[in-house]
């Protein structure tokens, strides 16, 4: 059974609600940044931004399969604060100079077709596959990414900045957990079958063509950023034992898929996985601006302004 009362996960997710106003943008420390760091933090930052918002668009698209109110309107609750991550993050690399006016960061391509694959079909696909994928993100930017950039990065607004993501994150990684829990409570084989039928499912296979070359993309980016890779790995074991610490947890077969896929993303020396998705890196590399679909409407809500 879930291990959290979600009522009460209700009640302290609207308590501890922030804006981007009750942080100071204009306080000292914007100038330790260093003139080394700033070309690659704009990139990484760009980056984490754009994850923060398909994050987001993953929520959006839980709240309307969500099996119960509660839930769904958690998962409102955690779109809005992914939202305010991006724009957060926005408000960062403003302060740092990395964007001139109202310029909206480019989601590299990998992303930007990620993006396009929620906006057409994260809304028809079952709450229990994007509920394992967003727990895996959420856990490698909560344990990798933020912890990386905090121990990179001395300016103190971002540490400030960074203390009220992190609190929204954890908490998201609560629910998530759980909720992949109470997927696999009494996972029958019938019940089993019936979850993994969407991998037949060509909308999700093209989910997976996307999907998969972006990881690749990111592992490498922050790998040459400076993030050791054991960080990565140790961010991966967590998803891996908390995912699997009950019997339920382990009975849900897409935590069983999320993890497999995981090990793979991480383990570089497996050929047979990293050849054909770097191959699709590269060919994603590719395509010209000009033939990428649109920035989808819903990006036009990103703004660092703290009125946010």
């Amino acid at each position: 059974m879930a291990s959290i009362d979600l009522d009460k996960m209700l009640l302290k997710i609207k308590s501890t609600q922030w804006s981007l106003s009750d942080i100071d943008w204009d306080a000292p420390g914007a100038e330790l940044i260093t003139e080394e760091q700033w070309p690659k933090l704009k990139e990484f930052m760009a980056d984490l931004m754009w994850i923060e918002h398909v994050g987001a668009r993953a929520f959006a698209a839980m709240s309307k399969k969500a099996p119960n109110d509660t839930l769904k309107e958690i998962y409102s609750y955690f779109h809005a604060e992914e939202q305010r991550h991006a724009n957060a993050e926005m408000a960062l690399m403003k302060r740092w100079g990395m964007l001139d006016g109202d310029e909206i960061p480019e989601p590299n391509i990998n992303l930007r077709l990620v993006i396009e694959w929620l906006d057409r079909y994260a809304d028809e696909m079952p709450v229990y596959v994007l509920g394992t994928v967003v727990p895996m993100l959420e856990i490698a930017l909560d344990g990798a990414l933020c912890k990386f950039l905090l121990d990179t990065v001395d300016d103190p607004v971002c540490h400030q900045a960074f203390e009220k993501i992190n609190d929204d994150e954890s908490r998201h990684l609560g629910v998530g957990f759980s909720v992949m829990e109470m997927q696999g409570h009494g996972a029958t084989y019938i019940k089993t079958v019936k979850m993994l039928a969407p991998l037949l499912d060509p909308r999700l296979l093209l989910g997976m063509a996307s999907y998969a070359p972006l990881l690749n993309k990111m592992r490498d980016n922050i790998v040459a950023l400076g993030l050791p890779e054991e960080k990565l790995y140790a961010a991966m074991e967590k998803f891996d034992k908390i995912g699997g610490r009950t019997a339920d947890g382990r009975a849900n077969p897409w935590f069983q898929i999320i993890r497999q896929h995981a090990k793979l993303v991480v383990n570089r020396s497996n050929r047979l996985y990293h050849t054909p998705v770097d191959a699709l890196v590269r060919l994603t590399g590719h395509i010209p601006k000009r033939v990428l679909p649109a920035v989808p409407s819903w990006v036009k809500e990103l703004t660092y302004r703290p009125a946010a």
